[in-house]
């Protein structure tokens, strides 16, 4: 479990919304509601990638070894390769180049691989929860496909397959009550 970037705990003013390709339209991360100046942290422990300027907009990027978070608008305080640790502070956040002006926000991502986007929500445990039906059948985690025949009128809800490169999270209640969490869902832009 990670950290929030700003503390207190911010207003999430825009939600990750993944895109159905990569060149696709979508949020490749979320939006944080914050103050001119205020202390961004690390989300995760990890080393320092990047801390500069893209675009026009103060970019700090933490690589965590299989992923990467990243913090914009936002002036670095770090320095390149330096290691950093979950909660410690890795820079301020700006004014100019927020996605919600005239309002103050970070743009918080979290990056698996070149190009797949993940929720940064669940890195502090505000990501969505979706409900699967109890008694849907299966291990925790499983979805199975929708049946043929007269089950598939079932009044039971039907949930999809996973797309390909989907995980699953639990929540340490989810076995009893049928709740998953479903993760990014492939590959992102």
């Amino acid at each position: 479990m990670g950290t929030w970037p700003l503390l207190p705990p911010p207003e999430v003013t825009a939600r990750f919304d993944a895109p159905a390709s990569p060149w696709a339209p979508g949020h490749r991360g979320v939006d944080l509601l914050g103050r001119p100046g205020q202390a961004v942290s690390a989300a995760l422990p990890g080393t320092v990638s990047f801390a500069g300027t893209i675009a026009g907009r103060g970019v700090v990027v933490v690589d965590h070894g299989a992923t990467r978070t990243t913090y914009e608008p936002v002036a670095g305080t770090a320095a390149v390769g330096s290691t950093v640790s979950g909660g410690e502070e890795i820079g301020a956040l700006q004014v100019g180049g927020s996605h919600c002006a005239p309002r103050s926000c970070l743009h918080w991502g979290w990056i698996a691989d070149p190009d797949t986007y993940l929720d940064p929500l669940r890195l502090v445990g505000a990501g969505p929860v979706r409900l699967l039906p109890l008694g849907s059948g299966g291990a925790a985690g499983t979805v199975r496909p929708r049946p043929a025949g007269p089950a598939a009128t079932s009044p039971v809800p039907w949930a999809p397959p996973l797309p390909r490169g989907a995980w699953v999270a639990w929540v340490p209640w989810a076995p009893w009550l049928g709740l998953v969490d479903r993760g990014a869902e492939g590959p992102r832009g």
